[in-house]
């Protein structure tokens, strides 16, 4: 993919903050310090265009980033870091269920878990809306390079059974990935270009 321009489009905690055009919209969701902006920038080729809260957990907004002038990258609010206050942490449902709901030009969402642990109970819960709200989905499993090559199956389907993800569609749903070591980056590409559809003026190379 060769990225032209990327830049920050909007940030907003409400539909009426969305982006009013009709571009394709990619959403990233997981956990507050699972590696989301890091996976975001590494795709892009940036390496602050995506900023981590200096209190993870804490900056419970989307973010729309505009790239290419074709199509959206969406950084959903993170969930489950313990020292956020309580009325934060209820905001976050309501705000990703609404936007699962009603994004305007939504056609993927990209899960993000932590290769080296089991899933939590909240990415079960995002599992379980996405496959509710009908959103085509697979998972990205970051911080492959805290884990042994050789361990990388193993780890994968204890993600893939938690998650329950059936067996015959792991290989497309649920891949590793590296931002230190841009481990899977070409990868992820190629799992996401056939969201965004011939039409759009994103080009690989």
């Amino acid at each position: 993919m060769i990225v032209r321009s990327a830049e920050l489009a909007a940030s907003a905690d409400h539909p009426k903050g969305y982006p009013d055009d009709d571009l394709p919209q990619i959403a990233f969701a997981g956990r507050s310090n699972v590696g989301k902006s890091s996976l975001i920038n590494a795709l892009l080729g940036r390496r602050r265009l995506a900023r981590t809260s200096n209190t993870p957990g804490r900056t419970q907004r989307i973010h729309f980033y505009r790239i290419n002038d074709a199509f959206y990258f969406v950084d959903l609010p993170g969930y489950g870091f313990a020292k956020v206050p309580l009325e934060v942490k209820r905001q976050w449902g309501p705000m990703v269920r609404t936007y699962l709901e009603q994004g305007r030009g939504l056609v993927g969402v990209v899960q993000i878990v932590d290769l080296r642990h089991p899933p939590s109970r909240e990415d079960g819960q995002l599992r379980d809306w996405l496959v509710e709200y009908r959103r085509r989905h697979w998972v990205v499993a970051t911080k492959a390079d805290k884990v042994k090559p050789t361990r990388w199956a193993a780890h994968l389907r204890t993600i893939a059974e938690a998650l329950a993800i059936p067996r015959e569609d792991e290989a497309g749903l649920l891949l590793p990935f590296s931002a230190l070591k841009r481990e899977g980056v070409d990868a992820v590409w190629e799992a996401l270009l056939p969201w965004l559809g011939s039409d759009t003026e994103a080009s690989h190379g």
